[in-house]
């Protein structure tokens, strides 16, 4: 296999040509600034509301109810800070899953110094949450809600549709992080029932440094930039031309191809999985096993590091990515995984795979044969591995033992 294999499409993904031939003119004779009275400003400003259009077209939104943003973590921070801020004095109590990425977890915890209280909902063991849960959570005070549309971690797919409907009916705002699941699978935010919904160019083929916000209609968000009338004053700053343009060409390929894309990376991602519990044993597959994002595998290889994986997976060729996050430091696993009910041993061997559209059945095949030799030469270095050849418990007494460590929230 010559070059590198791509399967980390969840951290980013190639700009193709036509997106960066689309940017370049403003980083050259159309750099002027979207703001200017002047002639300068002209071909800028345009640009970035025909990039509006482009990107609400591709969630089937109006242009006006998109925010743009530099990441869909700023856009999360928005979300959670500008929304719970801008209820005013409705109520100061937020919801968030457990599993939500940290950029929905963090400004919702430190919204706690602000009077605010934080109810974080439980998943069952695939990553969903429940309906009936989330409406056993809402108070007469609860003004916000957030819940992911896909865990880029273990590929579930929320049912957004069902959430939103509990929200509606007690009046309560319901914002979704679609990071990981905008460039997978057609996106409809009106069909989702959400009233802010967040994603990231860089989700669908295009730079970083561009993401956006959806807002409904009427929604109060108090920004978290001020001293600038860009974007209706919800957010000040020279606008990221480029970026945003960048964005918009993106947002017009994914629109008109996402449906191919989709079909193609859920044969693949179905491959994946049905192989690898077949090529190694002690496997623990994480996520829903059917209602999950398509081109996206994720596991738990018991008794081998998951830095480890990635390392000599690199090596072979291949790009992946773990959900683990322990340290020798902090002995932290995956708030996610934990959450699924995984022991922190056992979250510490996670390998998430996510494929993209150039991804190849050739590919597929090498990983698959490439993966068992790697597993079997880190296991043989394992001694919690020598122990279960020994028929004794691999996990007693080791620095990652449940026992011995909770999650910090």
């Amino acid at each position: 296999m010559s070059g590198k294999a791509n399967f980390d499409h969840a951290s980013a993904t190639p700009v193709p040509p036509e997106v960066v031939e689309a940017m370049l003119p403003f980083f050259t004779d159309k750099f002027g600034n979207p703001q200017s009275v002047h002639s300068l400003g002209h071909e800028p400003a345009a640009a970035v509301e025909t990039a509006r259009t482009q990107v609400a077209a591709l969630v089937n939104v109006r242009p006006q109810s998109v925010v743009f943003t530099a990441s869909a973590s700023e856009a999360n921070n928005l979300a959670i800070r500008g929304l719970a801020l801008g209820a005013g004095k409705k109520g100061k109590h937020v919801v968030a899953s457990s599993i939500e990425h940290l950029s929905v977890l963090n400004p919702a915890r430190s919204l706690r110094s602000l009077g605010f209280e934080l109810t974080e909902l439980p998943v069952d063991k695939y990553g969903r949450v429940d309906p009936g849960q989330l409406e056993q959570s809402l108070r007469p005070d609860t003004v916000l809600v957030s819940v992911q549309h896909a865990s880029p971690e273990i590929g579930t797919v929320q049912d957004l549709a069902a959430l939103s409907s509990v929200c509606r009916r007690h009046k309560v705002i319901l914002h979704s992080d679609g990071t990981a699941a905008v460039g997978r699978m057609p996106v409809s935010i009106p069909d989702l029932g959400v009233d802010a919904y967040s994603f990231a160019a860089q989700s669908f083929y295009g730079p970083k440094g561009a993401a956006a916000l959806y807002l409904a209609p009427g929604l109060k968000a108090a920004p978290l930039i001020e001293g600038g009338i860009q974007e209706k004053g919800r957010r000040a700053g020279t606008e990221n031309v480029p970026a945003i343009v960048g964005m918009g060409k993106a947002a017009q390929i994914a629109r008109a191809q996402v449906g191919e894309w989709q079909a193609h990376l859920d044969k693949l991602g179905r491959r994946l999985l049905a192989e690898l519990p077949r090529r190694l044993e002690h496997v623990v597959m994480t996520g829903h096993p059917f209602e999950r994002l398509p081109g996206h595998a994720s596991v738990c290889v018991e008794f081998v590091e998951g830095e480890g994986m990635l390392l000599f997976l690199d090596d072979s060729g291949f790009a992946a990515a773990s959900g683990s996050a322990c340290t020798a430091k902090t002995l932290k696993a995956s708030h996610v995984l934990l959450a699924i009910g995984l022991s922190h041993a056992v979250a510490q061997t996670s390998l998430v795979l996510t494929l993209g559209k150039d991804s190849t059945e050739e590919q597929v095949a090498e990983f698959l044969s490439v993966l068992p030799p790697i597993v079997a030469r880190l296991r043989a270095m394992s001694p919690l591995y020598a122990r279960l050849l020994k028929g004794e418990d691999p996990y007693a007494g080791t620095a990652c033992d449940d026992h011995h460590h909770e999650e910090d929230n």
